[in-house]
């Protein structure tokens, strides 16, 4: 019995974290290309991901993320590597749906067994009016240097006028 609770206690670590407000929003897979042929277990990969920020209409992300390959990696047993990279782009006419802070987490996944995840925050440079977002993937004990930044100058679309993204600042 102590095993079998062992075994959920590691699964359930194992499984992907997202932040609960934004459960409705994992990201969706575009594609994936293999970096590393492996003839007997699964390739080590480049998957490229989408995703809307759930707290502004109007931009998306696209963000890489390598897979580690190998039985280790098919398993979930190996420490994925901490290289990501990130796009964003205004797509639409850009509305916020509440008030954020400097450095608020628009999207968190696990990347390893332990301790790894990755996540992306968003920020407001207010003399630009340009929406900031990092991408960075971080270790519990030693953090990680590995990162991405991308911008997001808000402009008007189409009959919409561009939002200032300091008033939806919490102060």
């Amino acid at each position: 019995m102590r095993i079998l609770f062992a075994f959920l206690v590691v699964l359930g670590t194992a499984l992907p974290v997202i932040n609960p407000a934004f459960a409705n929003d994992d990201p969706e897979l575009l594609f994936k290309k293999s970096t590393v042929f492996r003839l007997l277990s699964p390739d080590a990969k480049l998957a490229v991901y989408a995703i809307d920020d759930p707290l502004v209409d109007g931009v998306a992300c696209h963000f890489t993320l390598p897979e580690i390959g190998g039985w280790k990696g098919w398993a979930g047993f190996a420490e994925e590597r901490s290289e990501t990279s990130i796009s964003c782009r205004q797509i639409g006419p850009v509305s916020f749906k509440g008030k954020f802070e400097q450095g608020d987490e628009a999207f968190r996944e696990r990347r390893s067994l332990f301790f790894k995840k990755v996540q992306i925050v968003r920020g407001c440079d207010a003399k630009r009016n340009t929406l900031v977002y990092l991408i960075y993937s971080d270790r519990v004990i030693e953090g990680s240097p590995q990162n991405s930044t991308s911008s997001v100058p808000i402009m008007p679309w189409g009959d919409a006028s561009a939002p200032r993204c300091e008033e939806f600042l919490e102060k």
